[in-house]
């Protein structure tokens, strides 16, 4: 059991575990409305093997076997891969196209009643939106690229190796493609691979990485390291790490420190102005619902993106002749970095946009911009630490009721910190060996949809945006059959369910 108080630790295992405990959660919980914002699919939608949604009168018998139920909504936990799609998206994304169709290339200046800001501002309108989201000043938060381009910008702006400090270090089971971004750029300064420094579990039967054991592997090597990056929540586990401390640790050691916050944004609040964070990238596809590969966002702290020059603005010196020498951090530049106001002049003069918005590269798409915009204004229809709050009990209560197994011991056990204060919206569960494809076999027929990571890992999500305890119950009745079914067949002949 946990040693950490769970709000419902003192309610009785019956009525824990009863259909009514949970829909009564749900009928007092003040945010559930915000389900309503979203398209649940059916079960008929996950089965339907043909394009679009289950519709029954045009099911043909003989293809599709027709289930009684069909029309239910399916349970659909797996938000920290892909987040749901709000109903407004469709309604933003028809009126961008009607734009286009009607306007051509004028829909890029002109203002429109009724309809969304002109394409060459629309990265601009998402920055109030977003900073919320952050804990940010707009004017440190840019809505472009995608996750990994990004961390590749940021790193070629932030990672400026000596030939005393040129280390790099990150999280030893951090996501692929954060490996892959730092060992290239290492190589494209030709370090050699020696050079990334991973921080490892100090025991392996655990993922679990302390926050004393991440400051004393960066103190190690502090002297030769030129930058730490980190996830801010570990896809793995779904350990939340302390974005705060450990930014403090790394600059009272004179080190660049940056924050993947793929698996953090929209899930928990941040404060990455007032934590002083000097650069972060994330996705917009998963809790913040812009739709598969959709453009993602960069954080960079105001004290990094200053545009300056002997007493001249960059706003005065692009009417200066270019007289003056510009001072800024050296990065990779793109025409949509540059001065707006002067971006259509073509005099190839690079005048940086203060700000984030001064790492832009190329006109974004405002198809996926239009995208964003749909899941943000539903986020500004509440705020991160309401929504955190729902959070905490929402997984609180996964907690609970995988910790009723009423079997035995359970085939499995959580490896995400039991410590709410150390993870987001997602508990992470470890099957024993062997039973991860059935299981997920098993509940994927009756409409759940989790994530697993090989070999044994599901990852189980509580969007607190849309997901509800009655999920949650409906989740763990059918998980608990499949265990239970999996290991009773395994047992008995030793092969599969």
């Amino acid at each position: 059991m946990s040693r950490y108080p769970n709000p419902f630790g003192s309610i009785a295992d019956d009525e824990l575990c009863s259909e009514q405990f949970a829909r009564g959660e749900d009928e007092k919980d003040t945010l559930s409305h915000f389900r309503h914002e979203f398209i649940i699919p059916t079960k008929g939608d996950l089965r339907n093997k043909r394009y679009g949604p289950y519709r029954k009168q045009e099911v043909e018998l003989g293809h599709d076997v027709i289930e009684d139920d069909n029309d239910e909504e399916s349970i659909y936990l797996c938000g920290n891969s892909l987040g749901l799609q709000p109903r407004r998206t469709r309604e933003y994304i028809n009126r961008y196209l009607d734009t286009w169709a009607s306007k051509g290339v004028f829909g890029h200046f002109k203002n429109l009643e009724g309809g969304h800001p002109p394409w060459l501002h629309i990265d601009d309108a998402l920055k109030e939106q977003t900073s919320k989201l952050v804990g940010s000043l707009p004017s440190e938060v840019v809505v472009m690229e995608t996750l990994t381009a990004n961390l590749h910008l940021l790193m070629a702006s932030f990672y400026r190796p000596t030939a005393d400090r040129y280390k790099i270090i990150i999280e030893g089971k951090a996501f692929p493609s954060d490996h892959y971004a730092a060992q290239s750029q290492l190589a494209h300064h030709n370090i050699p691979p020696s050079a990334l420094i991973t921080i490892e579990p100090p025991s392996s039967s655990s993922p679990y990485l302390s926050t004393e054991h991440i400051l004393s592997i960066i103190s190690q090597h502090a002297a030769s390291t030129a930058l730490v990056l980190l996830p801010g929540i570990q896809y793995y586990s779904g350990q939340l790490f302390d974005i705060e401390l450990i930014t403090r640790h790394c600059h009272s050691l004179g080190i660049m420190v940056g924050w993947d916050l793929a698996h953090a944004v929209g899930n928990v609040p941040l404060k990455l102005h007032d934590w002083n964070v000097d650069f972060a990238a994330w996705c917009n596809y998963k809790y913040m619902n812009g739709g598969p590969g959709v453009i993602g966002g960069l954080f960079v702290h105001d004290s990094h993106s200053k545009v300056e020059a002997a007493g001249v603005s960059a706003v005065d010196y692009a009417t200066n002749n270019g007289t003056r020498q510009l001072v800024y951090r050296p990065r990779l530049s793109g025409w949509w970095g540059s001065d707006k106001s002067s971006r259509f002049y073509m005099e190839n003069q690079f005048v940086p946009i203060p700000g984030a918005s001064g790492f832009q590269l190329s006109n974004p798409s405002a198809l996926d911009m239009t995208s964003v915009q749909a899941s943000l204004d539903v986020f500004s229809m509440t705020n991160m630490d309401a929504l955190r709050r729902r959070s905490i009990r929402l997984t609180a209560y996964l907690e609970a009721r995988l910790l009723h197994y009423r079997k035995g011991t359970p085939p499995y056990k959580i490896i995400t910190p039991l410590n709410p204060t150390e993870r987001g919206a997602q508990l992470s569960i470890l099957l024993n060996p062997g039973l991860l494809d059935d299981v997920l076999a098993y509940i994927e027929e009756r409409g759940v949809i989790v994530d697993e990571r090989k070999p044994n890992v599901l990852r189980v999500a509580p969007a607190p945006l849309y997901n509800s305890f009655w999920d949650i119950h409906r989740f763990i009745t059918i998980f608990h059959e499949a265990c239970e079914a999996v290991v009773s067949q395994t047992q008995s002949n030793g092969g599969h369910f």
